[in-house]
Parts: C-alpha cells; sequence; structure tokens
C-alpha cells in the first residue's frame, strides 16, 4: 500500500506540469498560460452567474406576464 506522502509526490511529479507542458507544446511563456487559466476560471465563474440570474429574471418576468385565468369571469 502506497503512503499519502507517495502518492502526493506522484501528482506532484506529473500533474503539476500541465501549464508547462502546454506552454512548451504551443511556443509560449508558461506565465501566459497560467494567467489566462486564471481569467478562463474568474470568466467562467461570473459568466454562469450572470446566465443564472438572467434566466430567473426571464422566467419571473414570463410568470407575471402570462398568468392563468381559470374562468371567464376573471377578466
Amino acid at each position: 500500500m502506497k503512503t499519502p506522502h507517495t502518492i502526493r509526490l506522484f501528482f506532484e511529479r506529473n500533474g503539476f506540469a500541465v501549464s508547462t507542458r502546454l506552454a512548451e507544446l504551443l511556443g509560449m511563456k508558461v506565465k501566459s498560460v497560467r494567467i489566462f487559466f486564471i481569467y478562463a476560471s474568474f470568466a467562467t465563474l461570473v459568466g454562469g452567474f450572470a446566465l443564472y440570474l438572467t434566466l430567473a429574471f426571464w422566467m419571473k418576468l414570463k410568470d407575471m406576464v402570462y398568468t392563468k385565468r381559470s374562468s371567464v369571469f376573471d377578466l
């Protein structure tokens, strides 16, 4: 059974060099790739929240405009 220390070392050697490998593959600076990942994560978070608020507002507006009427006398 592997100890947690050896598992951590395995992931540090193989998993944390993603931006370095991607930068080498694309011929870019590592700093630029890391900054892009940071900006993309913030844009995804803010974009998802904005989409949620827009859809909630739209559904509330739809409910206010289209109301069910139970009979003809409710006009």
